[in-house]
């Protein structure tokens, strides 16, 4: 159902780290606020997620639940879910990726697996109009689950990084021109992972990237990408390695907010935040059941930042679940 995972470690030296965090104090407290919804999606988890400017809504696409992968297409406006019904759609599938191209305006699909195998297709979300295209690129990346995609903060289009192809955690590095995959060769290149933390992050002009799966590599690194090439830090406080999570730049708190995870098998509900210097622990008065494998959105329509849906690998629980994050 999920990639391989080594075994359950539970290391209190670990996750003490989180404690050293420094947290801000903000001017009232934080807060995760469950939203009551009339309609909403089933509990799933390991779905394609990105916020469309076009549409104004978040977009998620597939996943998994309790009776296999999912093939679905769903919308919020910030207060109602829609499923969307379309005559053409991807294949059911978990572990695809999805993310925004300001060039083209469309979400960008890749990858995934319906469960066995890896698919290397790419689909196109066109917010005008509801509706997904299949494209038709001359270069096709290597089919892979978990890759990280986000959007070039130097030109705009889709940049796509990694993932797990089922031999090996990849390093590769493409670009979606608008109509054709271009594999870039930075000079310098995070260590092979999938399923890592990758925010744009509007104003320092670069995506940041940690954590991540990996096999015999260390990802408890934080790397940035300023659309050239990719630039290792080294900053005074960084959790632990997290994966199966996702973020989201917060333009009221001016800073990346990584909620949840899993990190050693284990799964988290603390709320981290990256300045552009260094990590710190948000304290939040309530947080939701800790979970992975969810989508995380900043909703600019609406302004706030929202959790949806995930999985608890301890209680083999799926989420169909919404929160927000208040106080600021």
């Amino acid at each position: 159902m999920f990639q391989q995972r080594n075994l359950r470690i539970i290391v209190v030296a670990l996750f003490s780290l989180f404690a050293t965090l420094s947290s801000p104090a903000w001017g009232s407290p934080l807060t995760w606020q469950k939203v009551n919804l009339a309609q909403a999606p089933g509990p799933r988890a390991a779905f394609a997620s990105a916020y469309d400017p076009v549409s104004h809504k978040v977009v998620i696409f597939g996943g998994i639940d309790a009776t296999g992968t999912l093939d679905e297409t769903w919308t919020f406006d910030g207060s109602i879910w829609t499923q969307v019904q379309t005559t053409n759609a991807p294949t059911a599938r978990s572990g695809a990726a999805m993310a925004y191209d300001y060039r083209t305006q469309k979400l960008v699909l890749f990858g995934g697996t319906p469960g066995f195998g890896f698919l290397r297709d790419t689909w196109l979300w066109d917010g005008a109009t509801s509706t997904w295209t299949q494209a038709n690129p001359h270069t096709v990346p290597t089919g892979a689950t978990n890759p990280m995609l986000f959007a070039d903060p130097a030109n705009g289009h889709v940049d796509m990084f990694g993932g797990y192809q089922g031999q090996f955690y990849s390093r590769t590095m493409w670009q979606w021109t608008g109509t054709d995959w271009l594999q870039l060769n930075p000079t310098t290149t995070p260590y092979p992972r999938s399923g890592a933390v990758t925010v744009n992050d509007p104003i320092h002009r670069n995506v940041v990237m940690f954590g991540g799966l990996s096999d015999n590599w260390i990802t408890d690194n934080t790397w940035t990408w300023d659309g050239t090439n990719w630039t290792e830090l080294n900053p005074p406080q960084q959790p632990p390695t997290i994966y199966f999570t996702t973020g989201a730049f917060d333009p009221v708190l001016k800073e990346v907010v990584v909620f949840g995870g899993a990190s050693q098998g284990v799964d988290l509900n603390e709320t981290l935040a990256w300045d552009g210097a260094t990590w710190s622990l948000l304290k939040t008065t309530q947080s939701p059941i800790p979970r992975e494998q969810f989508a995380t959105i900043w909703d600019p329509a609406n302004r706030q930042f929202v959790i949806f849906g995930g999985y608890n690998f301890d209680s083999n629980e799926y989420y169909g679940d919404t929160w927000r994050l208040t106080g600021h």
